[in-house]
C-alpha cells in the first residue's frame, strides 16, 4: 500500500502582506506531478487545508480544483480538519462526495471514522481523527477523566480495537511532545496542547499535521510531513517535501521523501546596506526572485532603506536591523532621583537605554535647543 502524506496546505494564507495563492497553486501542480509519477493507492491531507476557518472564495476554488484533479486519478483521498479549519464547513457534503474516493472526516461526534482499503497483502484501515480539544471529547465521554490533550486523544482512540494482524493508519492533527516548531504555527503557551506519542502505539503509521517542519517523532512511523511551502522566515533553512510511505506485508515499512521546489524560496541575508546593494553581490545570486528578509547591520538607520532595497529585491517581505541598538534591552526603567535631574539628563538616559549608546555632541545641542523652545512656549 503506497501512501502520499500531505498536510498544512494553509490555502488562502497571507505572509507579510503577500498573498500566497500563486505559490500554492504552483506547488499543488508539482504535487499532482509527483502523484502521477508515484501512482499511490491513497493520498492523505492531515489538516489545515485552509488558513482561516472562513476561507476566501479564491481559496475554496483552489482546493476544489485540487480535489477534482485528485478524484479524476481514481485515488482514495483522506482529508481531516485542522485547528485552522472549520470542521463543519470542511465536512459539508462529505457523504455525497464519498463515492468519488474523496473522504473528508465528519465533525468529531465521539467516534473516529474508518475506511478500509485492500491490497495484495490484505486490508489497511485508515482512521481519520480531526483536530480536537479535551472539551470536544468530554462532551461525548462525560464519565471519562480527561485532564489534558493526551487524555483526550487516548480516550478518543479507546474504542479502536487494533488487530496486530491488520495494518492500521491514523490521520491526526495535534501537537505531539518533542516536535520542533517554527514561527508560522499556532501553539499553546507552555505546551498545554501537547500530546504524548504513547497514545499512538499499535498503529502501523501515524500521519500527522499541525507542525510545519518535516520530522519523525520517536520513530519514522509517527511523522509530520510539514507544509508544502514555507510560511515564515524561521523556515528559511528547511527543506520541504512530500512524504511517501509504503506498507508491505506484516510490519514491512518504508518511508522516503521527494523534494518540493517552490516558485519563490524564503531567504534571509544579513549585511550592511552597501554590501547588500553591491551589484557584484546581487548579480551573482537568485535572490531577486526569492521572498527576502534583509537584516541590515548598519549602526545608523539608512534613510528610505526599504524603498531602495525593493528596487533590487522586488520580493522583499521584511527588513530589520541587527546592531547595538536593536540588541540592547528594550526595557525602560524609571530614572532614579528623577526630581533632582534636568530635562536634558533625563532625555540622555532614555536615549542611552533605547539605543545602547550615548548622545553625540550634535544631538546634545539639538536637544538643548528643543528644551529651551519648549520652556519659552514656542
Amino acid at each position: 500500500m503506497k501512501i502520499i502524506h500531505l498536510s498544512d496546505l494553509h490555502i488562502g494564507k497571507i505572509v507579510n502582506g503577500y498573498n500566497m495563492k500563486e505559490d500554492q497553486e504552483y506547488i499543488l501542480k508539482k504535487i499532482l506531478k509527483i502523484i502521477d509519477d508515484e501512482s499511490p493507492d491513497a493520498v492523505i491531507i492531515a489538516g489545515d487545508v485552509y488558513d482561516k476557518s472562513i476561507p476566501s472564495a479564491e481559496a475554496v476554488e483552489l482546493f476544489d480544483d485540487f480535489l477534482v484533479r485528485l478524484a479524476k486519478r481514481s485515488l482514495q483521498v483522506f482529508v481531516i480538519s485542522g485547528n485552522h479549519d472549520s470542521a463543519e464547513r470542511l465536512a459539508f457534503g462529505n457523504r455525497l462526495i464519498d463515492a468519488s474516493g474523496i473522504h473528508i472526516s465528519p465533525v468529531y461526534d465521539g467516534n473516529v471514522s474508518c475506511h478500509t482499503l485492500m491490497d495484495e497483502y490484505g486490508p489497511v484501515n485508515f482512521y481519520s481523527l480531526p483536530f480536537i480539544k479535551p472539551m470536544h471529547v468530554r462532551r461525548y465521554r462525560p464519565d471519562a477523566e480527561i485532564v489534558n490533550y493526551t487524555d483526550a486523544i487516548r480516550e478518543a482512540l479507546s474504542d479502536i480495537e487494533l488487530d496486530n494482524e491488520t495494518r492500521n493508519v491514523l490521520i491526526a492533527h495535534q501537537f505531539v511532545t518533542g516536535a520542533e516548531t517554527s514561527d508560522s504555527e499556532e501553539i499553546s503557551v507552555g505546551g498545554l496542547d501537547n500530546v504524548d506519542a504513547s497514545v499512538f502505539e499499535g498503529f502501523a503509521y501515524v500521519a500527522l499535521g499541525h507542525i510545519h517542519r518535516p520530522q519523525n517523532i520517536k520513530s519514522e512511523r509517527i511523522r509530520y510531513c510539514g507544509t508544502p511551502i514555507k510560511y515564515s522566515f524561521s523556515e528559511a533553512g528547511h527543506a520541504k517535501s512530500v512524504s511517501v510511505v509504503e506498507l508491505g506485508a506484516g510490519d514491512a515499512f518504508a518511508l522516503r521523501t521527494i523534494d518540493l521546489v517552490p516558485k519563490h524560496d524564503m531567504v534571509e541575508i544579513k549585511g550592511t546596506f552597501d554590501q547588500i546593494m553591491d551589484k557584484a553581490f546581487y548579480e551573482n545570486t537568485s535572490y531577486q526572485e526569492d521572498y527576502m528578509h534583509i537584516i541590515l547591520t548598519d549602526e545608523d538607520d539608512v534613510p528610505d532603506a526599504l524603498t531602495k532595497l525593493r528596487v533590487v529585491y522586488k520580493n522583499m517581505m521584511k527588513m530589520s536591523y541587527d546592531n547595538t541598538r536593536t540588541r540592547h534591552s528594550q526595557e525602560i526603567y524609571a530614572a532614579e532621583n528623577i526630581n533632582q535631574k534636568s530635562e536634558l539628563d533625563l532625555f540622555r538616559e532614555l536615549y542611552e537605554m533605547q539605543n545602547g549608546k550615548e548622545m553625540s555632541d550634535e544631538q546634545n545641542e539639538f536637544m538643548i535647543s528643543i528644551i529651551e523652545k519648549l520652556k519659552e512656549g514656542r
